[in-house]
């Protein structure tokens, strides 16, 4: 059984095969389907290969993979070639041999074609809507040269911010500007518009992202960029594992006698799903209900900014509960999740009168009631803390024999 290490870029691949104690250094490969898949038929049904996660690491893997015994995709942060000493691509494809050869690589998690598509989708997604903004910026600062001040409009690039841009009396190169940002604009939401119909179409067939739309404030891109990040929530067997691996767990540091000292989060793992988590909480804090209250006595004690990224922590727990369990959200509001499901199937391409699962329109006093027992809801976590609070203190409970 050999091992062999792959350090690849984009035009050629390093090769290293560790066999027998030693290793050896064969050369180079060109980075082409045929390339690739000629080499893979040279190598044994026993053999196994390492190489880094990288743009192209996935399609490279598919091409060896049904010719060896096992491809192992590590990260580069658990091989340590990054703080080598004398670091060339000769020398990181042995280092990647060597370790493979130890046993002393762990494979990262390879997504199904299905949640690398959604990936794929979420990140162009991204892409679009930074441009977008860097577009709308471009045109604030137009006028913001010409010290022109906006008029008092929700959208300056609705129907009547368009209209009012329009009739602006500007020197050539700033009218230039805008007039270039405007079409930047349309061709941005266009695309978008598009990647957001197939995103909820393939939404509306997933049983996971219905689900965690239930929770007040989640929206089908949360869910998407969540379920996209993780895959099967089978491979988490516990809360704190999903926490570490989307790197909100906070750093540890203790040696010999001294405490132990907890720090900001790690950040490892996936960024965009941090970042989807964080910009959910601001929405979900804003509904009366546990998370709510979480929030506010966070925020009481460490500010808002803590207190925003421990609800995003606490916002992950809560879609490994519901996920583990199969289970929607115990306090959600039926509804507002109707509401959302038809808002999916509209971006997905229905007609608005056609029937669906979802309701557009709700009656205000249903709604106000949903409001009202989240309240209820929010008010009994309140006196659950209260009451395990003061047993942490005192070793009683502050009011026996009630049920929070």
């Amino acid at each position: 059984m050999r091992s062999i290490g792959l350090d690849i870029h984009r035009d050629f691949c390093e090769v290293a095969i560790a066999e027998g104690g030693g290793v050896r250094s064969p050369g180079r490969i060109e980075m082409t389907p045929e390339a690739l898949e000629l080499f893979a038929q040279s190598l044994g049904r026993s053999d196994r290969v390492a190489l880094e996660v990288s743009g192209n690491a996935w399609e490279v893997a598919r091409i060896i993979r049904p010719h060896v015994a096992r491809v192992v995709v590590v990260s580069p942060a658990d091989t340590g070639i990054r703080s080598a000493r004398a670091k060339t691509d000769r020398l990181d494809a042995r280092a990647l041999a060597k370790l493979l050869a130890a046993g002393s690589l762990d494979s990262v998690w390879v997504p199904d074609e299905t949640t690398r598509a959604m990936r794929r989708r979420l990140q162009r997604r991204r892409q679009l809507v930074g441009v977008r903004t860097k577009a709308k910026n471009e045109i604030h600062a137009a006028l913001m040269r010409r010290l022109i001040t906006k008029p008092a409009l929700s959208d300056l690039f609705g129907v009547e911010g368009r209209s009012w841009l329009a009739g602006l009396e500007l020197v050539e190169e700033e009218q230039e500007t805008i007039d270039g940002c405007l079409r930047q604009l349309d061709f941005c939401e266009s695309e978008i518009a598009g990647i957001e119909r197939v995103i909820a179409g393939e939404a509306l067939g997933s049983a996971e992202i219905r689900r965690l739309m239930t929770v007040p404030g989640v929206n089908v891109i949360c869910a998407a960029t969540f379920m996209a990040a993780i895959g099967d929530i089978r491979r988490f067997e516990e809360r704190r594992k999903l926490v570490g691996y989307l790197g909100l767990d906070p750093k540890v540091r203790q040696s010999g006698l001294s405490q132990t000292s907890r720090g900001r989060i790690s950040k490892h793992g996936s960024a965009s799903a941090r970042h989807a988590l964080v910009e959910a909480s601001w929405s979900v804090v804003k509904a009366p209900g546990p998370m709510h209250s979480y929030y506010q006595r966070i925020r009481a004690r460490r500010g808002a900014q803590v207190a925003i990224v421990a609800t995003a922590r606490k916002l992950a727990c809560l879609f490994w509960c519901l996920l583990s369990r199969e289970e929607d959200y115990a306090y959600g509001q039926p509804s507002l999740t109707r509401k959302k499901l038809r808002r999916l199937e509209l971006a997905a391409g229905a007609c608005k009168g056609d029937g669906g699962s979802g309701v557009w329109s709700t009656n205000k006093a249903m709604r106000q009631a949903e409001q009202e027992l989240a309240r209820q809801a929010e008010a009994a976590y309140e006196r659950t803390v209260a009451d395990w609070q003061a047993q942490r203190k005192k070793g009683v409970g502050a009011t026996p024999g009630r049920a929070s």
